[in-house]
């Protein structure tokens, strides 16, 4: 195992090494790794967190002014730069000066003075390195259940058959403390201590005080002249623990309380609630109890819907479960590292206004030696998609609640957990449809006979069983949406089409023409419901008076909203008399939905635990907008792996292959300029040649596809990528957000701005910059799937 794969891990239990629980924690955030891994990751953080007695002088090593900086009872002499990463890396450590502060302090020197001789005109790294962003790590965080503070006070240390030896208290919480002794103490580590609190045994009466409280050594590290013990609190009884809990609570505005926890939670929901609204990927959870492994809920987003509007039949009921039957879920689950059992091909049929749906998985139309016909015949309709299905098993032993400020209770109501609880794995579908690619499935074609397809032919689902759940945000929209299909006739100048309805509100809807408009967006439209008509009394459906607002996939989706004028616009009238008196049959897919905010929470919470795509934010600065951050998840990622390789420090990506050559404002800035914050994310295809050098390095290249014009063109790129290292395809989406949904940190930012005001402001701040965000998707396997030439 290399180290620097698990580097995000390392980076996030660094904080946390000096808990006296951080074996639990351990345990905890590496429990999929492997034993080897365990015990690699277990020594470099140990190494790492040891204390250091080096001290730094850089006065004749830089060319930048040196200032004497204390630090206990060290002296070191530091640039600015270096001053800045030492307090910095100092914080990590808890105050502490460990070999990783050395190291830091010491790597960030020789890496700045380096680029520094290499281009003299360069005036700081983050100039030098433009593209080069931190990473957050996103959906994985610890919350500590307690308030631990900084806190000294006199305290007497012993052991059965030793005598007692006199120390202090670094910080101290219910449930464990930091303690100093001298290096030359006699105590085993093996035996617990029994610790008078003196200045408490003074102050207060308990038993337990006066004889003293039993602890478990957790560790101990020492300098020559001290040693500090972590301790976790075995003994004394309930009397005891409220006294010390109203203890912190009476004292904790006096002294430090600890709040780097809260805030890297905080900092990385902040961040998620930027990225959720455009999650383009629908989460559906798997009951896997019964006979059958079986769909029991979905999470909605506003940039998912477009997944589940696809299944939606005539009669609005969903044919979700007709693609994924128990069948393909068991075989997918038996075969869980095979692709093919997750890899759809899906289309529609359109007969006297009835949808019949076509599904099949790779290892089927393998299997029958059909691939070649479902792809001809299926690409060559206009509802031709290709999905992707991810699958993860849950680990329950994880806390399902993502923030636990100190005192707050660890779980949800028992009802939502117990809800959790029943999921077995959750499953990500995601849409990898490339437009662009249609006429080159269809080059599949065989000219067999199509009649062999219906054996594809999904069963009609008379009534979904999947319960949505909608992802909670401060409502965007002024009205919420519901899913409906009818027939719409629409009208522009001397062009009509037909289509259907995939939602509607009172003041607007959603169409799916059946074949591309050229229709003009933001002119008038006139629009027709004949088959409402007859339900509609006196209300006349015809020649309604709509505005096109936005026109997608080519012009296949058409958004439209009413005209309103002085008098009653009979559309709107009918619309929401409609949605009034059928709310209960009707399928809300606004993100408004009270009743289950916690499932809702738990849900997300669930799915962020692995990212398979890897988010990006856009900071909007004083003279232009970058990329500021990447979200990174505990688990290795090629993709963020690619961009480590090529950053000099630790959980830094260097994005320059990605970003240069004007690909930033071409790619991402403008698209987001043009972009509202309610419109889904849009979406460039990457070609990417990876490229192996000497001593482990690699090159990349990015080139969209669409740059490389022909097939063949692609086909080359593709051989010669894999003749000098491996080839990529990725998936660049790209939204606007709007301003932060702070209102899921709230209490958060509350706790940190009572002991940190000037750091909650600082994340405040932080969030408002963000004005954009993306995802780095690896659609590999889809690309090559489109050429018959790299069919094995």
């Amino acid at each position: 195992m290399s180290l620097t794969e698990h580097s995000a891990l390392i980076e996030q239990l660094k904080p946390l090494m000096l808990e006296p629980n951080f074996p639990q924690v351990f345990e905890q955030l590496t429990a999929g790794e492997s034993n080897s891994t365990r015990f690699l990751l277990k020594m470099e953080l140990n190494r790492l967190g040891s204390e250091c007695t080096r001290l730094i002088d850089l006065r004749d090593k830089s060319e930048l002014p040196c200032e004497e900086l204390r630090a206990g009872r060290q002296t070191h002499f530091l640039d600015e730069p270096a001053k800045q990463i030492f307090q910095q890396t100092l914080a990590l450590y808890q105050g502490k000066y460990t070999l990783g502060v050395y190291e830091e302090v010491m790597n960030a020197h020789r890496k700045r003075r380096q680029k520094s001789q290499e281009n003299p005109s360069a005036v700081s790294p983050a100039e030098s390195q433009p593209f080069t962003v931190p990473g957050i790590v996103l959906g994985n965080y610890f919350s500590r259940t307690e308030e631990r503070m900084n806190y000294s006070m006199k305290i007497l240390v012993s052991q059965p058959g030793r005598g007692e030896i006199p120390g202090i208290t670094a910080d101290l919480s219910v449930g464990g403390a930091r303690i100093r002794l001298p290096s030359r103490h006699p105590f085993s580590l093996d035996i617990p201590l029994k610790v008078k609190l003196v200045e408490l045994s003074q102050e207060f009466y308990y038993e337990d005080l006066q004889h003293g409280v039993e602890y478990q050594i957790v560790s101990a590290e020492g300098n020559g002249e001290f040693t500090w013990m972590r301790l976790k609190r075995l003994g004394g009884s309930e009397g005891l623990s409220e006294m010390l809990a109203n203890l912190i609570r009476g004292y904790k505005f006096r002294y430090k309380v600890d709040i780097n926890d809260v805030l890297v939670t905080a900092t990385g929901l902040g961040f998620e609630r930027h990225y959720l609204p455009h999650l383009p990927h629908l989460p559906l959870f798997l009951d896997n109890r019964g006979d059958k492994p079986r769909l029991s809920h979905l999470l909605l987003s506003p940039d998912n819907q477009a997944i589940l509007h696809y299944f939606q039949d005539e009669n609005d009921i969903s044919q979700l479960e007709g693609m994924l039957t128990p069948g393909r879920l068991a075989m997918a689950l038996r075969n869980a590292d095979d692709a093919e059992h997750r890899t759809f091909f899906c289309f529609t049929h359109n007969a006297n206004g009835k949808l019949f749906f076509y599904s099949a998985t790779l290892a089927e139309l393998k299997h029958r030696k059909e691939r070649e016909l479902f792809f001809g015949f299926g690409a060559g309709k206009p509802s031709w998609r290709v999905f992707k299905l991810t699958l993860d098993t849950i680990d329950h032993g994880k806390r399902y609640k993502s923030s636990v400020i100190p005192g707050d209770p660890e779980n949800y109501s028992a009802l939502t957990e117990q809800q959790l609880a029943s999921f077995s794995h959750v499953l990500q579908l995601m849409d990898l449809t490339h437009d662009p690619a249609k006429s080159q499935y269809k080059g599949w074609y065989n000219n067999a006979n199509a009649n062999a397809l219906k054996v594809y032919g999904q069963k009609k689902t008379v009534q979904s069983s999947i319960k949505q759940v909608s992802l909670e945000f401060s409502e965007r929209r002024r009205e919420a949406r519901f899913a409906f299909k009818t027939l719409a006739e629409i009208h522009q100048g001397g062009l009509k089409v037909q289509g259907l309805s995939n939602d509607i509100s009172s003041r607007g809807l959603q169409v799916v023409l059946d074949n591309a408009s050229a229709f003009e967006e933001g002119k008038p439209v006139t629009l027709s419901l004949p088959k409402l008509q007859a339900i509609a009394g006196k209300s006349r459906l015809v020649d309604l008076p709509y505005r096109l607002v936005k026109s997608r996939k080519d012009g296949m989706v058409l958004h439209l909203a009413a005209i309103i004028g002085h008098e009653v616009h009979p559309g709107v009238e009918f619309l929401n008399k409609l949605i009034v008196h059928n709310r209960e049959k009707l399928t809300q897919l606004s993100e408004n939905n009270s009743d289950i905010k916690e499932l809702s929470d738990g849900l997300k919470n669930l799915v962020m635990r692995k990212l398979y795509g890897v988010p990006f934010f856009i900071e909007k600065t004083a003279k232009t907008q970058v990329v500021s951050f990447l979200g990174t998840s505990v688990q290795g990622h090629d993709i963020t792996d690619m961009f480590a390789a090529l950053s000099s420090e630790p959980q830094h990506y260097n994005l320059s292959p990605l970003l240069g050559n004007g690909i930033l404002k071409q790619a991402v800035l403008d698209p987001i300029r043009n972009l509202r914050p309610n419109d889904e994310m849009s979406y460039v295809e990457l070609f990417v040649q990876v490229m192996r050098q000497s001593r482990g390095g690699i090159l990349l290249k990015f080139v969209p596809s669409e740059e490389l014009g022909s097939v063949d063109t692609q086909l080359n790129f593709i051989n010669q990528s894999n003749q000098v290292g491996k080839f990529m395809a990725i998936r660049l989406y790209r939204g606007a957000t709007g301003k932060p949904d702070n209102s899921c940190i709230r209490r958060e930012l509350e706790y940190i701005h009572i002991h940190a005001q000037h750091k909650a402001k600082q994340l405040e701040e932080q969030l408002w910059r963000i004005v954009g965000v993306g995802e780095l998707l690896d659609v590999t396997d889809e690309v090559v799937l489109r050429f018959p030439a790299l069919a094995q």
